[in-house]
């Protein structure tokens, strides 16, 4: 039911009060240095963790997108890439300490790899080279972990190629990947990384990172398979330009070595394991029980399994007295509206969008046990923060920053003409669809001007209002299809299939998807002349969607071909094997009949259509 209420906002509470303060306090809360929430760096005190004199356990996420986004996949961007904003770290952040979270493990600094595009901006881009714009990506980083009060692992190189590590390091001087571990002119250009990274000074707060208690600490790289004598001189190496940070190995192996437990610069250990839960459960018992007495370790990745598996063995770590375990991995809200998304990782507080790999069940079980691995009763859940709503082009394409936390949104609407603000919808998400707009105003009448403003909800309830967005003046009536099923269609043919989730790597993570084979269509019936069309499109092979063709007319039997306009959106080359995008678009004139009908093409897997019409 839609309710209506007055113009403007209500608040239960209002409260005034002066506020006397120092000019050097102002100066230390403008530049963020008095809101930190940790008093002590962490140490290593045998097999504990400890913050002064309290230990330190954890169940959390990975955030690999914290500071430098890889899943930027607007349907006509064609690079991934770009460095994450502040709202995006905020939102992260905040979502690890809403689900109980004390700490996460970000990603390493990307290295410029020989094959980029010009267009991509990497930390690394030559030896002793350093991008600004990138690192003050790790400068708001820190800033908001001392305000939230989560600290953060800090890896310094990778060994995969996703980013660039090794092989990108070895490349600047024409050398191999296998020398970068031995070849001491390539140890000497990482080793300026590292420098660069922990003597560095946060442009936000103006202190120097080797003095932030926000850094959890520094590992040596991610999954690294290397000799351990070049894991020995870069420990050494760290601890030589910071005496404050606990260092950890970053190894790929399952279990703990006999060289990082004697070596008196690695602090901490961890290892990763994606085995099933019975395996996991014997190699995660057996490190710590070669730890024990010795050394802190954690397990800082597992995942891909289900909730009730993951209990069993965060259930092993609590009884074990493990430091903690962090799964893979936990993806922000986007900027631009809804969430980044990346093979099946999790959104909090989880939806139904996430069904297929237990995001509601997993999200539930790591704030509970977040809490019981610290001996803690679960904290009160809040009513999430203000949304704010993105510039309004059209009332048929809303969308808005999210709020952390929130499991939907409730959106009002006001005419020019109408002094009462009336609820268009109580229980919007953000999380259905990705990288497009959130919301279609199906009502809004053409040539009218509206209002918008909205409010987040969850369990606790609801947020302020946002400020209003608009007046926005409602053009011709807009279908819109994100294909997730056939309830818009007045007819199809062949055999159709809605693709899951499970091939969206190569789609841009689009998770609604329809193919067919050639011949094979779908038929709109509008309520009144066509005005425009767009179909986006993913061909699985070069130039298949050239069999595609896209009809009009005023009835089913009658329908002549549209004169369209094709785009070709390339995406640069990724390791997930990436389809071409492709866009169709036209607008007739004079309106066309109410029929449209997509003839489909083999190979060709269409996302979305629009359809304006009278």
């Amino acid at each position: 039911m839609h309710t209506r209420r007055p113009k403007g906002r209500t608040n239960t509470h209002a409260c005034h009060f002066t506020v006397h303060i120092s000019l050097g306090a102002l100066l230390l809360l403008l530049s963020g240095t008095a809101s930190s929430q940790f008093q002590n760096f962490l140490k290593a005190r045998g097999d504990k963790l400890m913050d002064g004199n309290e230990e330190v356990r954890f169940v959390s996420y990975n955030i690999p997108n914290l500071h430098y986004i890889e899943d930027n996949h607007q349907f006509s961007e064609v690079s991934p890439w770009r460095i994450a904003d502040e709202f995006e770290i905020r939102d992260a952040l905040t979502t690890i300490r809403q689900m109980g979270g004390n700490v996460t493990r970000m990603y390493v600094p990307s290295v410029r790899k020989a094959t980029d595009d010009s267009s991509i901006i990497r930390h690394v881009p030559g030896p002793g080279e350093f991008n600004e714009e990138a690192f003050r990506a790790y400068d708001r980083i820190l800033q908001v972990a001392n305000q939230t009060g989560v600290r953060v692992i800090i890896p310094l190189v990778d060994n995969w190629w996703w980013w660039g590590g090794p092989k990108e390091y070895a490349g600047f001087r024409g050398k191999s990947k296998e020398e970068f571990w031995t070849d001491s002119l390539l140890i000497a250009d990482f080793k300026k990384t590292v420098a660069f990274i922990v003597n560095r000074v946060n442009t936000y707060t103006g202190v120097p990172f080797k003095q932030d208690r926000a850094i959890f600490g520094w590992e040596t790289g991610n999954e690294l398979v290397c000799p351990y004598s070049w894991t020995r001189e870069i420990a050494a190496y760290i601890k030589s330009l910071d005496t404050n940070h606990i260092v950890i190995e970053g190894t790929n192996r399952g279990e703990i070595s006999d060289e990082a437990l004697n070596d008196t610069n690695i602090d901490v250990l961890s290892t990763h394991t994606y085995a099933p839960a019975t395996e996991s459960i014997l190699r995660i018992t057996a490190a710590r029980e070669k730890a024990r007495n010795r050394k802190p370790y954690f397990v800082g990745e597992f995942g891909f399994i289900p909730a009730a598996d993951m209990r069993r063995i965060i259930d092993t770590v609590i009884a074990k007295g493990i430091s903690g375990i962090m799964v893979w991995s936990l993806r922000s809200h986007n900027r631009d509206g809804g969430f980044y998304y990346h093979e099946n990782a999790y959104r909090w507080p989880g939806f139904e969008s996430g069904k297929a790999w237990d995001e509601k069940a997993v999200t539930r079980l790591f704030r509970e046990k977040a809490y019981q691995i610290n001996g803690k009763t679960p904290e009160i859940v809040l009513p999430p923060a203000t949304p704010k709503l993105l510039p309004i082009e059209s009332p048929y394409k809303i969308s808005w920053q999210g709020s952390a936390g929130a499991s939907s949104y409730l959106i009002e609407r006001k005419s020019d003409d109408d002094p009462l603000w009336q609820v268009i919808a109580s229980k919007a998400s953000d999380a259905d669809v990705g990288y497009r707009p959130l919301y279609s105003d199906s009502t809004a009448r053409p040539g009218k001007r509206y209002t918008y403003q909205i409010r987040a909800r969850n369990d606790a309830g609801y947020s302020e209002l946002s400020d209003p967005a608009g007046p926005v003046t409602a053009g011709d009536r807009t279908l819109i299809d994100e294909m997730e099923n056939d309830s818009q269609w007045y007819s199809k043919s062949g055999d159709l299939v809605f693709l899951s989730p499970r091939d969206a790597a190569k789609a841009k993570e689009d998770r609604s998807r329809v193919q067919g084979k050639t011949g094979d269509f779908i038929l709109y019936r509008l309520p009144g002349g066509v005005t425009s069309l767009r179909v986006d499109l993913f061909a699985a092979k070069k130039n298949a969607d050239t069999a595609m063709a896209f009809l009009t007319g005023s009835t089913a039997g009658s329908l002549s071909p549209f004169p369209v306009t094709r785009q070709v959106f390339e995406p640069l080359k990724n390791e997930y094997g990436a389809y071409t995008c492709v866009r169709y678009s036209a607008r007739p004139a004079p309106p066309e009949g109410e029929f449209v009908k997509i003839v489909l093409a083999a190979d060709c897997q269409v996302a979305r259509i629009e359809i304006s019409y009278k």
